[in-house]
């Protein structure tokens, strides 16, 4: 069993609360706009796997991909930052999503946390909304859960506080 932190959307503040909530995780995934510093202290507390956001530089553009397809307890996940969601894809990922399905399906961007499962693809879709003080979210957010034989358990969507 792998458990997984996964967060989005930090823009170069990484609340504290993070490490508190993923202090149990074997792996963190960021879904996309880092912003300064915020990689670094992450890969620095646990393995981090992500995907850049469009407000991401050089610096990580350099380090992750836009998009970021892996196996993990043998189940197919993807991870980009603007993907859309289950009806609403991005129209540059439908063709690959509708033929290639992942089992989970991750994005950020849209600063808004869902959970939503597509039954068309078999897929489960998660963006964990926004962790970081920058944008129109109110509270920012993040979601735990663990992946063990293909399967995804315990998920919890978490309430770090105010932005």
């Amino acid at each position: 069993m792998t458990k997984i932190g996964l967060i989005s959307d930090t823009h170069g503040f990484l609340d504290p609360a993070v490490f508190k909530h993923f202090a149990d995780c074997d792996e963190i995934w960021h879904a996309g706009d880092f912003g300064a510093n915020v990689a670094k202290e992450l890969a620095a507390f646990k393995p981090l796997r992500g995907v850049y956001g469009n407000i991401d530089g050089k610096e990580i553009r350099s380090v992750y991909p836009e998009h970021l397809r892996f196996n993990c307890e043998k189940l197919d996940v993807w991870m980009t930052h603007i993907g859309g969601y289950p009806g609403k894809y991005a129209s540059n990922l439908k063709g690959e999503i509708y033929t290639k399905p992942p089992k989970l399906f991750i994005t950020g961007h849209s600063h808004i946390l869902k959970v939503m499962y597509d039954k068309k693809i078999d897929c489960l879709h998660i963006n964990p909304g926004a962790a970081g003080n920058s944008g129109w979210h109110k509270v920012k957010t993040l979601i735990r859960f663990s992946v063990s034989e293909e399967k995804i358990h315990n998920l919890e969507a978490i309430e770090i506080g105010n932005r």
